[in-house]
């Protein structure tokens, strides 16, 4: 068995060993079983043992140290945790790092995102205030070299690596921009890069606060709060969720104890191996209310529907949309060995109604359980838990949180798949700014509209006037988006986006109601309050004196 393979197979053991831990955990509770739990789990070891054996041994060709690993890391584990559910997980040397990277929102480079398009890799954006933003690199271009030697054959996450190194370190690198006749070399040094989980924060409008959390990760709660602090006055806030995957639980309590009055509950979560617990607002939000719209989409997923929950379940705020994805489940991560490690489902959450807002996943495919939402329940649906809200509305159990206003999402149409996929506007702007720059007040006239069919043209991408004509406004948006990016930033230019989208206008139209929602629960609340103290000095009267 070679080094590697050794390594890899020791993993799994160490796989099967956390499962055996959480295993004697649970014998408090369940006894006799869990030894026999224990017995099962190694006869099922030495079962795997003799397979890899033979396997090592007597297959066709040799069995190299790459292959051992993908048969480890991307074959028998995750294939077991399969069977258990959608969300438990192992990530091996390389995606364990990024998760890490991810929840620490930090990392040590020069601040940007890259992607590969066939064989070049293209800058996506450099993040503003980083050594590659304040050196002018620029959306489109495109890696020529690194420190000297030919990035020609290298793919993304090749670049990404070299670019990541120890603060104050030098990387010299070198891009082909078009419309530049030769090489543009870059002298970096790198930095701290921070990647907020708040990308987006601003006033919408007068009075009207809008933040778009992407993630929940280490800093999140702290972000925020800030974001909040700075709007000052606020007549209304929309938290936009769409999109957002998730992430620390921990920071999913943090957001909603800002909004939250003192000691109402956020969320509990209940498992097997360890203590049941329940997460409540311990600092509150002090008495500063302002009404909340959350806007979130089929793709808001677990600590964001914590979130959503939460707020939905005391009156907080209108959440506006669609159903979201529907994950109750928590999971532990476990360090293992060689820098692997394994996302455990340990827990059920559930809303302060006592909501397990999980979606079914039995008998469903791992693809139709991420994009299609196979075995989602309509939210009228007689088999759906029913739960109520503070003030005794109606809400539902299992499929995701159902929003208290739908909005139906427009789907895109076959042209608009084309052009996304082609990457059209990204590469459009790249040409339009290759000899020209352009003010913050950018807008697409019929000159440049006429450019862009005219750039299609040349890149054989079919159209049709009826086709831009149909999407006329996704298009100009789209085009001002990518060339505002490109010359004044990332922020820039999810403003421009933000100003434009329908979906929050919708949502800052509900305001209104998120505000007649607060009134109400603050009345139903007052009166049961009120009836409780009658009830009480009715009982105080009728004792013997």
């Amino acid at each position: 068995m070679t080094p590697r393979a050794r390594r890899a197979f020791f993993s799994l053991i160490l796989f099967f060993t956390i499962s055996a831990v959480v295993g004697t955990f649970m014998q408090r509770k369940v006894g006799a079983q869990s030894s026999q739990n224990e017995s099962q789990i190694r006869d099922n070891l030495k079962a795997f043992t003799s397979v890899y054996a033979l396997v090592e041994q007597n297959y066709a060709e040799p069995i190299t140290s790459d292959k051992a690993d993908t048969a480890v890391y991307d074959g028998a584990i995750p294939g077991m945790l399969r069977v258990l559910d959608p969300h438990s997980n192992f990530y091996d040397p390389k995606s364990y790092a990024r998760m890490q990277e991810d929840q620490r929102g930090h990392y040590y480079g020069v601040g940007m995102v890259i992607q590969q398009q066939g064989n070049k890799v293209y800058v996506i954006t450099p993040y503003e205030n980083t050594p590659s933003f304040r050196a002018g690199i620029r959306p489109g271009d495109v890696f020529s070299a690194i420190d000297g030697k030919s990035a020609e054959g290298m793919t993304s996450d090749q670049i990404a690596k070299a670019l990541k190194g120890p603060k104050g370190t030098h990387v010299q690198i070198t891009m082909i921009r078009e419309g530049q006749p030769k090489p543009l070399v870059f002298d970096l040094i790198r930095d701290e890069i921070s990647h907020p989980s708040v990308d987006l924060a601003y006033e919408i409008r007068p009075g009207v606060g809008y933040i778009h959390l992407a993630q929940f990760q280490e800093t999140t709660g702290r972000e925020v709060r800030d974001a909040i602090g700075n709007f000052g006055d606020l007549k209304g806030l929309v938290l936009d969720l769409r999109g957002n995957p998730g992430g620390l639980l921990s920071q999913a309590v943090d957001v909603c104890d800002h909004m939250l009055s003192k000691g109402q509950v956020i969320v509990s979560q209940r498992g097997r191996a360890y203590p049941d617990q329940v997460y409540t607002a311990t600092h509150g939000n002090a008495g500063k209310v302002f009404p909340i719209v959350v806007l979130v989409n089929r793709n808001t997923a677990s600590a964001a529907e914590i979130v959503s929950g939460a707020l939905q379940d005391h009156d907080r705020a209108l959440i506006v949309g669609e159903t979201t994805f529907g994950k109750g489940l928590v999971q532990t991560v476990y360090n293992l060995s060689q820098n692997t490690g394994l996302a455990l489902t340990t827990y059920h959450y559930y809303t302060p109604s006592g909501r397990l807002i999980q979606r079914n996943y039995a008998g469903v495919s791992l693809y139709d359980y991420y994009y299609n939402h196979a075995g989602a329940l309509p939210s009228n649906s007689t088999n759906r838990e029913v739960k109520f809200t503070d003030s005794g509305r109606t809400v539902y159990g299992g499929g995701g949180i159902t929003p208290d206003e739908k909005l139906d999402f427009p789907k895109n149409n076959n042209f608009q798949d084309e052009l996304l996929y082609r990457s059209a506007f990204f590469h459009f702007a790249a040409r339009y700014l290759a000899n020209r720059t352009v003010d913050r007040n950018f807008q697409v006239t019929d000159d440049v509209l006429k450019d862009f069919k005219d750039y299609l043209t040349s890149e054989k991408i079919p159209w049709t006037e009826a086709d831009i004509n149909g999407v006329l406004d996704w298009v100009k948006i789209n085009i001002r988006e990518k060339i505002v990016t490109s010359q004044f930033g990332q922020l820039q230019g999810l403003r421009v986006v933000a100003d434009w989208d329908p979906q929050i206008q919708k949502a800052i139209g509900f305001l209104p109601a998120a505000q007649a929602l607060e009134d109400n629960a603050h009345k139903v609340m007052t009166e049961k309050a009120e009836a409780r103290r009658a009830a009480a000095q009715n009982l105080a009267q009728q004792q013997p004196q």
